[in-house]
Protein backbone atom coordinates (compact mmCIF):
# COMPACT_ATOMS: atom_id res chain seq x y z
CA UNK A 1 0.00 0.00 0.00
CA UNK A 2 1.25 3.49 -0.85
CA UNK A 3 1.88 5.50 2.34
CA UNK A 4 -0.72 8.18 3.01
CA UNK A 5 1.98 10.85 3.02
CA UNK A 6 2.66 10.15 -0.65
CA UNK A 7 -1.02 10.21 -1.53
CA UNK A 8 -1.80 13.42 0.27
CA UNK A 9 -3.81 13.76 3.44
CA UNK A 10 -6.41 16.34 4.39
CA UNK A 11 -6.67 16.34 8.19
CA UNK A 12 -9.63 18.71 7.95
CA UNK A 13 -11.45 16.69 5.29
CA UNK A 14 -15.16 16.06 5.57
CA UNK A 15 -16.81 12.63 5.46
CA UNK A 16 -17.50 11.53 1.89
CA UNK A 17 -18.35 8.49 -0.19
CA UNK A 18 -15.99 6.61 -2.51
CA UNK A 19 -16.21 7.33 -6.23
CA UNK A 20 -14.43 4.14 -7.31
CA UNK A 21 -15.15 0.65 -5.95
CA UNK A 22 -13.28 -2.57 -6.69
CA UNK A 23 -15.72 -5.42 -6.10
CA UNK A 24 -13.79 -8.61 -6.77
CA UNK A 25 -13.24 -11.36 -7.20
CA UNK A 26 -11.22 -12.66 -4.26
CA UNK A 27 -7.73 -13.92 -5.25
CA UNK A 28 -8.09 -12.22 -8.62
CA UNK A 29 -5.62 -9.34 -8.47
CA UNK A 30 -7.48 -6.74 -6.44
CA UNK A 31 -4.37 -6.16 -4.31
CA UNK A 32 -2.41 -5.35 -7.46
CA UNK A 33 -5.16 -2.99 -8.60
CA UNK A 34 -5.20 -1.27 -5.21
CA UNK A 35 -1.40 -0.91 -5.23
CA UNK A 36 -1.42 0.65 -8.69
CA UNK A 37 -4.37 3.01 -8.31
CA UNK A 38 -3.06 4.23 -4.95
CA UNK A 39 -0.22 5.77 -6.96
CA UNK A 40 -2.46 7.85 -9.21
CA UNK A 41 -2.38 11.51 -8.13
CA UNK A 42 -6.14 11.87 -8.57
CA UNK A 43 -7.12 8.80 -6.54
CA UNK A 44 -7.04 8.45 -2.76
CA UNK A 45 -6.91 5.04 -1.10
CA UNK A 46 -7.45 4.45 2.63
CA UNK A 47 -4.27 3.32 4.40
CA UNK A 48 -5.64 -0.23 4.40
CA UNK A 49 -7.36 -2.34 1.74
CA UNK A 50 -10.95 -3.60 2.07
CA UNK A 51 -13.37 -1.43 4.01
CA UNK A 52 -15.98 -4.23 4.08
CA UNK A 53 -18.97 -1.92 4.65
CA UNK A 54 -21.55 -3.44 2.31
CA UNK A 55 -20.82 -7.10 2.99
CA UNK A 56 -21.01 -6.44 6.74
CA UNK A 57 -24.51 -5.16 6.14
CA UNK A 58 -25.74 -7.86 3.75
CA UNK A 59 -23.60 -10.99 4.26
CA UNK A 60 -24.06 -11.90 7.95
CA UNK A 61 -21.53 -14.77 7.94
CA UNK A 62 -18.76 -12.27 7.13
CA UNK A 63 -19.32 -10.38 10.37
CA UNK A 64 -17.59 -13.04 12.45
CA UNK A 65 -14.16 -12.34 10.91
CA UNK A 66 -14.42 -8.59 10.27
CA UNK A 67 -13.14 -7.57 13.74
CA UNK A 68 -10.04 -9.69 13.03
CA UNK A 69 -9.66 -8.00 9.63
CA UNK A 70 -9.55 -4.50 11.12
CA UNK A 71 -7.30 -5.49 14.01
CA UNK A 72 -4.87 -7.06 11.55
CA UNK A 73 -4.99 -4.04 9.23
CA UNK A 74 -4.23 -1.64 12.08
CA UNK A 75 -1.42 -3.87 13.41
CA UNK A 76 0.10 -4.14 9.94
CA UNK A 77 0.14 -0.37 9.58
CA UNK A 78 1.84 0.08 12.95
CA UNK A 79 4.43 -2.59 12.08
CA UNK A 80 5.08 -0.95 8.71
CA UNK A 81 5.81 2.39 10.35
CA UNK A 82 8.12 0.72 12.85
CA UNK A 83 9.93 -1.26 10.15
CA UNK A 84 10.56 1.85 8.03
CA UNK A 85 11.49 4.03 10.99
CA UNK A 86 8.74 6.48 10.06
CA UNK A 87 6.80 7.84 13.03
CA UNK A 88 3.04 7.69 12.63
CA UNK A 89 1.60 11.19 12.47
CA UNK A 90 -0.89 12.27 15.13
CA UNK A 91 -3.48 12.68 12.34
CA UNK A 92 -3.03 9.10 11.19
CA UNK A 93 -3.13 7.76 14.75
CA UNK A 94 -6.34 9.68 15.46
CA UNK A 95 -7.87 8.48 12.19
CA UNK A 96 -7.07 4.82 12.92
CA UNK A 97 -8.49 5.13 16.41
CA UNK A 98 -11.68 6.70 15.09
CA UNK A 99 -12.40 4.07 12.47
CA UNK A 100 -11.50 1.02 14.56
CA UNK A 101 -13.35 1.86 17.78
CA UNK A 102 -16.89 2.79 18.67
CA UNK A 103 -19.80 2.04 16.36
CA UNK A 104 -18.48 0.71 13.07
CA UNK A 105 -20.07 -0.14 9.73
CA UNK A 106 -22.69 2.60 9.85
CA UNK A 107 -23.21 4.96 6.91
CA UNK A 108 -21.59 7.75 8.95
CA UNK A 109 -18.61 5.53 9.75
CA UNK A 110 -18.20 4.54 6.08
CA UNK A 111 -18.08 8.17 4.97
CA UNK A 112 -15.54 8.98 7.68
CA UNK A 113 -13.14 6.36 6.27
CA UNK A 114 -12.67 8.57 3.18
CA UNK A 115 -12.63 11.95 4.94
CA UNK A 116 -8.83 12.50 4.57
CA UNK A 117 -9.00 12.39 0.77
CA UNK A 118 -7.60 15.73 -0.47
CA UNK A 119 -9.72 18.01 -2.66
CA UNK A 120 -9.55 17.01 -6.31
CA UNK A 121 -9.04 13.31 -5.60
CA UNK A 122 -11.49 10.44 -5.87
CA UNK A 123 -11.65 8.06 -2.90
CA UNK A 124 -11.56 4.34 -3.70
CA UNK A 125 -12.77 1.28 -1.80
CA UNK A 126 -11.44 -2.07 -3.04
CA UNK A 127 -13.23 -4.89 -1.24
CA UNK A 128 -13.50 -8.10 -3.28
CA UNK A 129 -16.17 -9.51 -0.97
CA UNK A 130 -18.64 -6.96 -2.35
CA UNK A 131 -18.97 -9.17 -5.42
CA UNK A 132 -20.89 -11.69 -3.26
CA UNK A 133 -23.67 -9.29 -2.25
CA UNK A 134 -27.24 -10.53 -2.66
CA UNK A 135 -29.67 -8.69 -4.92
CA UNK A 136 -30.86 -6.40 -2.14
CA UNK A 137 -27.26 -5.54 -1.34
CA UNK A 138 -26.48 -4.53 -4.91
CA UNK A 139 -29.70 -2.47 -4.92
CA UNK A 140 -28.48 -0.70 -1.78
CA UNK A 141 -25.09 0.00 -3.37
CA UNK A 142 -26.78 1.46 -6.45
CA UNK A 143 -28.86 3.80 -4.28
CA UNK A 144 -26.06 4.67 -1.85
CA UNK A 145 -23.36 5.30 -4.47
CA UNK A 146 -25.18 6.85 -7.43
CA UNK A 147 -21.99 8.36 -8.89
CA UNK A 148 -19.50 5.57 -8.24
CA UNK A 149 -17.82 3.40 -10.86
CA UNK A 150 -17.07 -0.27 -10.28
CA UNK A 151 -14.26 -2.60 -11.33
CA UNK A 152 -14.69 -6.39 -11.26
CA UNK A 153 -11.68 -8.62 -12.01
CA UNK A 154 -12.43 -12.20 -13.06
CA UNK A 155 -9.93 -15.06 -12.81
CA UNK A 156 -9.96 -18.56 -14.30
CA UNK A 157 -12.40 -20.38 -11.97
CA UNK A 158 -10.12 -23.31 -11.07
CA UNK A 159 -7.01 -21.15 -10.63
CA UNK A 160 -8.95 -18.78 -8.39
CA UNK A 161 -10.35 -21.62 -6.26
CA UNK A 162 -6.91 -23.21 -5.86
CA UNK A 163 -5.38 -19.89 -4.84
CA UNK A 164 -8.05 -19.47 -2.20
CA UNK A 165 -7.64 -23.08 -1.07
CA UNK A 166 -3.91 -22.57 -0.51
CA UNK A 167 -4.62 -19.34 1.39
CA UNK A 168 -7.08 -21.21 3.61
CA UNK A 169 -4.50 -23.91 4.32
CA UNK A 170 -1.83 -21.36 5.26
CA UNK A 171 -4.15 -19.49 7.59
CA UNK A 172 -5.27 -22.69 9.31
CA UNK A 173 -1.81 -24.24 9.42
CA UNK A 174 -2.93 -27.39 7.61
CA UNK A 175 -1.09 -29.54 5.06
CA UNK A 176 -3.17 -32.32 3.47
CA UNK A 177 -1.27 -35.61 3.54
CA UNK A 178 -3.47 -37.74 1.30
CA UNK A 179 -5.89 -37.44 -1.58
CA UNK A 180 -8.75 -37.96 0.85
CA UNK A 181 -7.46 -34.99 2.84
CA UNK A 182 -7.42 -32.85 -0.29
CA UNK A 183 -10.92 -33.95 -1.22
CA UNK A 184 -12.08 -32.90 2.23
CA UNK A 185 -10.45 -29.48 1.85
CA UNK A 186 -12.21 -28.72 -1.44
CA UNK A 187 -15.55 -29.11 0.33
CA UNK A 188 -15.03 -25.62 1.80
CA UNK A 189 -18.10 -23.71 0.51
CA UNK A 190 -16.22 -20.45 -0.06
CA UNK A 191 -14.21 -22.07 -2.86
CA UNK A 192 -17.39 -22.16 -4.92
CA UNK A 193 -19.05 -19.09 -3.45
CA UNK A 194 -16.33 -16.48 -3.95
CA UNK A 195 -15.99 -17.33 -7.65
CA UNK A 196 -19.67 -17.73 -8.49
CA UNK A 197 -19.59 -15.38 -11.47
CA UNK A 198 -22.76 -16.89 -12.92
CA UNK A 199 -24.74 -15.72 -9.88
CA UNK A 200 -22.98 -12.47 -9.06
CA UNK A 201 -21.97 -10.75 -12.29
CA UNK A 202 -25.54 -10.55 -13.71
CA UNK A 203 -26.65 -8.77 -10.53
CA UNK A 204 -24.10 -6.02 -11.07
CA UNK A 205 -24.67 -5.78 -14.82
CA UNK A 206 -28.42 -5.48 -14.29
CA UNK A 207 -27.88 -2.28 -12.30
CA UNK A 208 -24.76 -0.74 -13.84
CA UNK A 209 -24.08 -0.23 -17.53
CA UNK A 210 -20.64 -0.31 -19.16
CA UNK A 211 -20.03 3.33 -18.17
CA UNK A 212 -20.30 2.31 -14.50
CA UNK A 213 -18.99 -1.28 -14.45
CA UNK A 214 -15.68 -2.45 -15.94
CA UNK A 215 -15.06 -6.21 -16.04
CA UNK A 216 -11.42 -7.24 -16.49
CA UNK A 217 -9.64 -10.58 -16.98
CA UNK A 218 -7.00 -11.47 -14.41
CA UNK A 219 -4.44 -12.75 -16.91
CA UNK A 220 -3.79 -9.29 -18.34
CA UNK A 221 -2.18 -8.25 -15.05
CA UNK A 222 0.76 -10.51 -15.92
CA UNK A 223 0.72 -10.24 -19.72
CA UNK A 224 -0.20 -6.60 -20.32
CA UNK A 225 -0.24 -4.60 -17.07
CA UNK A 226 0.46 -1.31 -18.84
CA UNK A 227 -2.43 -1.81 -21.26
CA UNK A 228 -4.72 -2.93 -18.48
CA UNK A 229 -4.03 0.08 -16.30
CA UNK A 230 -4.52 2.38 -19.28
CA UNK A 231 -7.94 0.79 -19.85
CA UNK A 232 -8.76 1.44 -16.20
CA UNK A 233 -7.68 5.08 -16.51
CA UNK A 234 -9.80 5.51 -19.65
CA UNK A 235 -12.82 3.96 -17.93
CA UNK A 236 -12.38 6.33 -14.97
CA UNK A 237 -11.67 9.30 -17.27
CA UNK A 238 -8.31 9.88 -15.62
CA UNK A 239 -5.09 11.13 -17.21
CA UNK A 240 -2.32 8.59 -17.72
CA UNK A 241 0.06 8.28 -14.78
CA UNK A 242 3.35 6.55 -14.10
CA UNK A 243 3.30 3.50 -11.85
CA UNK A 244 5.99 1.68 -9.93
CA UNK A 245 5.84 -2.10 -9.81
CA UNK A 246 3.48 -2.71 -12.72
CA UNK A 247 5.05 -6.13 -13.29
CA UNK A 248 5.21 -7.04 -9.61
CA UNK A 249 2.93 -9.61 -8.05
CA UNK A 250 1.40 -7.78 -5.12
CA UNK A 251 1.22 -9.90 -1.97
CA UNK A 252 2.15 -12.94 -4.06
CA UNK A 253 1.50 -16.08 -2.06
CA UNK A 254 4.19 -18.71 -1.55
CA UNK A 255 3.83 -21.81 -3.68
CA UNK A 256 2.54 -24.12 -0.97
CA UNK A 257 1.72 -27.79 -1.49
CA UNK A 258 0.82 -28.97 -4.97
CA UNK A 259 -2.85 -29.80 -5.44
CA UNK A 260 -3.23 -33.37 -6.76
CA UNK A 261 -4.58 -33.79 -10.28
CA UNK A 262 -7.63 -35.66 -9.00
CA UNK A 263 -8.55 -32.75 -6.70
CA UNK A 264 -8.05 -30.28 -9.55
CA UNK A 265 -10.29 -32.39 -11.77
CA UNK A 266 -12.97 -32.43 -9.10
CA UNK A 267 -12.80 -28.65 -8.77
CA UNK A 268 -13.04 -28.34 -12.57
CA UNK A 269 -16.18 -30.48 -12.60
CA UNK A 270 -17.78 -28.53 -9.79
CA UNK A 271 -16.98 -25.24 -11.48
CA UNK A 272 -18.39 -26.24 -14.84
CA UNK A 273 -21.36 -23.83 -14.49
CA UNK A 274 -18.86 -20.96 -14.23
CA UNK A 275 -17.09 -21.98 -17.42
CA UNK A 276 -20.41 -22.34 -19.20
CA UNK A 277 -21.52 -18.90 -18.04
CA UNK A 278 -18.29 -17.20 -19.08
CA UNK A 279 -18.26 -18.89 -22.47
CA UNK A 280 -21.84 -17.76 -23.08
CA UNK A 281 -21.37 -14.15 -21.97
CA UNK A 282 -17.75 -13.15 -22.62
CA UNK A 283 -15.87 -12.66 -25.89
CA UNK A 284 -13.20 -15.18 -26.83
CA UNK A 285 -10.38 -12.68 -26.23
CA UNK A 286 -11.59 -12.15 -22.67
CA UNK A 287 -11.62 -15.90 -22.02
CA UNK A 288 -8.09 -16.21 -23.38
CA UNK A 289 -6.93 -13.68 -20.79
CA UNK A 290 -8.41 -15.36 -17.72
CA UNK A 291 -5.08 -16.97 -16.75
Amino acid sequence: MIPAARQGWDPDGKPRKPRIVGIGAQKAGTSWLSEMLAQHPRIWTPPFKEVQFFNHRFVPEHRQWLPWHFRRSKENLVRRHIATGTPMTPEMAAYLSEITTGEMFTAKWYRSVFAPAPPGTRPIDITPEYSTLPDEGVDFVADFLPQAQFIYIIRHPVDRAISQLKMNLRRKGRSPASLDDWMAEIEAPELMDRGDYAAYLPRWRARFGPDRLLVLPFGRIARDPQGLIRDVEAFLDLPAAEYQGLHKKVFAAPGGPSVPDAARAELRARLEPQFAFLQATMPAAFLDDLR
